[in-house]
C-alpha cells in the first residue's frame, strides 16, 4: 500500500470517514471512522482498526469476536478526506450479526444469508485446521483424518435421510445442517473453496451443465 497517514486531511478531531467494501462483492460492509493511529495500523498490520467515537479509543475489528478484515486495498478519495477500505471480511460486519451494516432490518435480526453463514464457517474451520486447538471436535476431525471424516459425511448423509422420511422438520434441519458441516469440513480438508463451488454451481446454472 502506498497511502500514508500524512496524505490525509483529517477533520478538526483528528478523524476521517472510513468505507468498509467487500473487495469481491464490493457491497458496502459499514462506515466507521479513522485517526492518525488506527490507519497506521491498519496500514502496516493489514487488518482494520477504528476509532471508537463513543469510547474514545481505538479498537481492532474483530479482536473479540473473531470477524476480522484482512485489508486488501486502502483508497483516497479526490480531496483527502476520505477513505474507502476494501477488505477481505472473516465474519460479519455489523455487530448485530448482519453481514452489512447497511442490510435489511430482518439481517440485523439475524436473518444472515445461508452464503454468509456458510462463509463464516468455513473460514472458522479454516482456522481450526491451521491451528488445531485442543478439545475441539473439529480438530479431532481433522486429527482422525480424511477417513474418518468421509465416514462422518456418510452417516450424517443417512441421518438427513431418515429425518425426511420420517416427515420430522425439526430433525430433518438438525440433520442437514450437520451434513453441512461435515461436507464444509471435507472441502477444507480437500482444498475445495466455496469461491470454486460457487462458480461449478453458477457454471451448471448458466447451462454448462443440466441440471440434476
Amino acid at each position: 500500500m502506498t497511502l500514508r497517514p500524512e496524505d490525509v486531511r483529517f477533520d478538526e478531531r483528528g478523524l476521517v470517514p472510513a468505507v468498509v467494501q467487500d473487495a469481491r462483492t464490493r457491497e458496502v460492509l459499514t462506515l466507521a471512522y479513522m485517526n492518525g493511529e488506527s490507519l497506521r495500523r491498519t496500514l502496516s498490520e493489514g487488518e482494520t482498526w477504528f476509532w471508537s467515537r463513543s469510547r474514545s479509543e481505538l479498537w481492532h475489528k474483530g479482536a473479540t469476536s473473531g470477524n476480522t478484515q484482512r485489508v486488501v486495498e486502502v483508497r483516497l478519495d479526490c480531496d483527502s478526506d476520505a477513505l474507502v477500505v476494501l477488505v477481505e471480511p472473516r465474519g460479519p460486519a455489523c455487530h448485530t450479526g448482519a453481514v452489512s451494516c447497511f442490510g435489511s432490518e430482518e439481517i440485523k435480526q439475524g436473518a444472515a444469508r445461508i452464503g454468509d453463514v456458510l462463509e463464516e464457517l468455513h473460514g472458522v474451520i479454516e482456522r481450526r485446521r491451521r491451528e488445531m486447538p485442543e478439545g475441539s471436535y473439529t480438530t479431532y476431525l481433522f486429527e482422525k483424518g480424511l477417513n474418518k471424516i468421509l465416514k462422518k459425511v456418510g452417516e450424517e448423509a443417512a441421518e438427513t435421510i431418515i429425518a425426511a422420511k420420517d416427515e420430522d422438520a425439526g430433525a430433518l434441519k438438525a440433520e442437514t445442517a450437520d451434513l453441512v458441516y461435515h461436507l464444509v469440513v471435507l472441502m477444507v480438508e480437500r482444498g475445495l473453496t466455496l469461491e470454486a463451488l460457487a462458480d461449478e454451481l453458477a457454471r451448471r446454472r448458466g447451462g454448462g451443465k443440466s441440471d440434476e
